[in-house]
């Protein structure tokens, strides 16, 4: 079993920028693609971005494109996602997410294709 905590979330101004970060003590994700969700209130969850297990693959959804960047320690056995120019539809519950099928080609980009996950960490931008 993958523990998964993630920190760093909070309130920020539009225009802002948080930095999350996905930590898995006691484990080694280093090996897994992993992968950053997330949920806003009455919506369902969605895809924001994941990173192969070498970092030589990221991706985006498009909304967020130019604006976050996925990365990963693996020597500290951590993701991060930097997130700049917020915007208020940029708030949700965001989930660190870890692959554990190292036979995928690419990366994961449906929450299907991912076994464990963190509890979450909010996001709210104001306006």
């Amino acid at each position: 079993q993958v523990q998964l905590i993630e920190s760093g979330g909070g309130l920020v101004q539009a225009g802002g920028s948080l930095r999350l970060s996905c930590a898995a003590p006691g484990s080694t994700v280093s090996i897994y693609g992993m992968g950053w969700f997330r949920q806003a209130p009455g919506k369902e969850r969605e895809f924001v971005a994941a990173i192969s297990w070498n970092a030589a693959i990221t991706y985006y959804t498009d909304s967020v494109k130019g604006r976050f960047t996925i990365s990963r320690d693996n020597a500290k056995n951590t993701v991060d996602l930097q997130m700049n120019s917020l915007k208020p539809e940029d708030t949700a519950v965001y989930y660190c997410a870890a692959d554990r099928n190292m036979l995928r080609v690419g990366v994961g980009v449906r929450d299907i294709n991912y076994t464990y996950w963190g509890q979450g960490t909010q996001v709210t931008v104001s306006t």
